[in-house]
């Protein structure tokens, strides 16, 4: 029996030993796949960091952008609003000067849009009925300086100032507001340059 103890015991070694083989290998490649799953998961929270920084980063470049146009836009905005509000106060003025400056005024828009024809200057019934005395003598003068005349018209225009130029049946409208509107573009950039020198 000491003969089958020792091939029992031979057996059981060696059994042993295979076992101990085998959970040694099973336990190195249960330690190599988690070594590789642990790397490969390093490598994909690594690249879901690179990518949600470069998506974060993106997101964040477009917002600051988005901010910096509605804040141009916003600028925009405002300046257009007080250069209209300029505009507008500068009409005004135009309109509540003295009768004397205002009157004067308009002999120079005389001077610079009468046409060397026969024609008339017809005002808003307000602007008709004060009139200076000498007014009809001074629109003559500047008319004739562009070699041609104008007579004060009896009939009115709806207009909010200035006066109308009529030659022929051909009128050309030379009203504050018409003035203001045929100049607009040169008036904001001027107002823009004045306000906003950069």
């Amino acid at each position: 029996m000491a003969g089958l103890d020792k091939i029992l015991s031979q057996i059981t070694a060696e059994s042993d030993a295979a076992i101990n083989e085998i959970l040694s290998k099973a336990e190195k490649e249960a330690a190599d796949i988690k070594a590789q799953a642990e790397k490969e998961a390093n490598e994909a929270v690594e690249k879901i960091n690179r990518e949600s920084a470069s998506r974060l980063s993106d997101q964040k470049s477009r917002a600051e952008s988005a901010a910096a146009l509605a804040k141009r836009q916003m600028l925009l905005g405002e300046k257009q609003k007080l250069i209209g509000e300029v505009i507008d106060k500068a009409k005004e003025s135009l309109l509540n000067l003295s009768d004397k400056e205002y009157f004067d005024t308009l002999i120079k828009l005389v001077k610079n849009n009468a046409l060397p024809q026969d024609g008339e200057i017809i005002f808003n019934e307000k602007d008709l009925k004060r009139l200076p005395s000498d007014f009809s003598s001074k629109v003559q003068a500047a008319a004739a300086e562009r070699k041609g005349t104008l007579k004060v018209s009896n009939e009115t225009r709806p207009i909010d100032g200035g006066f109308v130029l009529a030659y022929n049946g051909i009128e050309e409208n030379c009203s504050i507001s018409a003035l203001f509107e045929t100049n607009v573009e040169e008036l904001q950039d001027k107002i823009q340059t004045l306000l906003f020198k950069q």
